[in-house]
C-alpha cells in the first residue's frame, strides 16, 4: 500500500518552526506539545480545561516511564523532543541521562536556551538538532528510546524504527506513541483537516505497526490503543484555541484551529485516525 501524500522532512521542519507560537499559545506556554491520557476511571477531573489537559500529558509521561522501567541508571534518547519540556521533566523525575533530538532548529534553540534554567541537570540533559532517520549516535548508545507524537511526521517511518533499534543496547527498550490509520478510505474532511493540516500520511494501522516493529527486530511487549484519549485531547484543544490569547493578528488562526480540532475529533470517532502506544525491546 502506498500513501497518497508524501511530505518531506524539510516541510515538517518549516511547519514546526513556524507553528511554535501557536503551540505555546494553545497547547502549553512552556512548549510541551503532546496529547494525554485522561483519568477515565473517575471521569471527574476538577481543574480548568488547561489544567486537565496538561495533567493528562503528565499522566502519559508517568505511564511511559513506569512501563519502560526508566530510572537513574537509564540513558534515554528523546526522539522529537521539541522545546525540551518533556525531556527536562523525564530527566528530573527519573534521574536518567536524557538526550533530546528534533528536526526543528527553532525548537532545539528553545530547548538549549532552557538548559540555563535547570543548572541542577547539567551533565544529564542535552539537546541536538538531528533527523530521526539519521541519528548521530553510535550503535548501542542508549538503554531507552522515547518518542511522543513524532514518527507520524517522518516520511520513512521504517527508517526511524531501524535507527532506534540500532542505537539501543541489547535488551534496550523503545517506548513511543504515534498516530495510526485505522482505515484507508478517508473522507475529504479528514484528509484536509487532519492529514494535510499536519503534513503526514501513514501506512500503519494499530496492528500493522506491530508487524513493522517485529520485522525491524523488536519484541513487542505492550500495544495500547489510545484513540479515545486522542479524541478527548482534541476536544480540549478546541476549547483552548477558542479562548487563546496570542500575538496580534493570530485570532483568525485560532478560530481555524478551533474548528479543525473538532473535525479531528470527528475523524477519530469515524475511525479515520487513531493513536497508539507501543513498548518493544531489542
Amino acid at each position: 500500500m502506498e500513501t497518497r501524500h508524501r511530505f518531506s522532512e524539510r516541510e515538517t521542519e518549516d511547519y514546526y518552526d513556524a507553528e511554535d507560537v501557536i503551540y505555546r499559545s494553545v497547547w502549553d506556554a512552556d512548549g510541551s506539545v503532546h496529547w494525554g491520557v485522561f483519568d477515565t476511571q473517575s471521569g471527574n477531573e476538577t481543574g480548568s480545561i488547561r489544567e486537565e489537559f496538561l495533567a493528562a500529558g503528565i499522566r502519559l509521561n508517568e505511564l511511559m516511564v513506569a512501563a519502560a522501567g526508566i530510572d537513574e541508571n537509564s540513558r534515554v534518547l528523546d526522539v522529537g523532543c521539541g522545546n525540551g519540556t518533556t525531556a527536562t521533566w523525564l530527566c528530573r523525575a527519573s534521574g536518567a541521562q536524557v538526550t533530546g533530538i528534533d528536526l526543528s532548529g527553532v525548537r532545539i534553540a528553545n530547548a538549549v536556551e532552557s538548559l540555563e534554567k535547570v543548572p541542577e541537570l547539567a551533565g544529564r540533559l542535552a539537546f541536538e538538532k538531528a533527523s530521526a532517520t539519521e541519528l548521530p549516535f553510535a550503535a548501542g548508545t542508549f538503554t531507552h528510546v522515547w518518542s511522543q507524537a513524532t514518527i507520524y511526521h517522518v516520511p520513512d517511518k521504517v527508517k526511524v524504527l531501524e535507527e532506534s533499534y540500532r542505537v539501543l543496547q541489547p535488551g534496550g527498550a523503545m517506548i513511543f506513541d504515534d498516530l495510526t490509520k485505522p482505515r484507508t478510505d478517508i473522507s475529504e474532511s479528514a484528509q484536509v483537516f487532519v492529514y494535510d493540516r499536519l503534513l503526514f500520511d501513514t501506512d500503519f494501522s494499530f496492528y500493522s505497526y506491530i508487524d513493522a516493529l517485529r520485522e525491524t527486530g523488536f519484541r513487542v511487549i505492550q500495544a495500547r490503543d489510545l484513540s479515545s484519549h486522542l479524541a478527548r485531547s482534541y476536544a480540549y484543544l478546541s476549547q483552548l484555541a477558542s479562548i487563546a490569547q496570542g500575538p496580534e493578528g493570530y485570532r483568525e488562526r485560532f478560530d481555524y484551529l478551533t474548528d479543525a480540532y473538532m473535525k479531528t475529533v470527528d475523524a477519530i470517532n469515524n475511525d479515520e485516525l487513531g493513536w497508539a502506544q507501543y513498548l518493544c525491546v531489542k
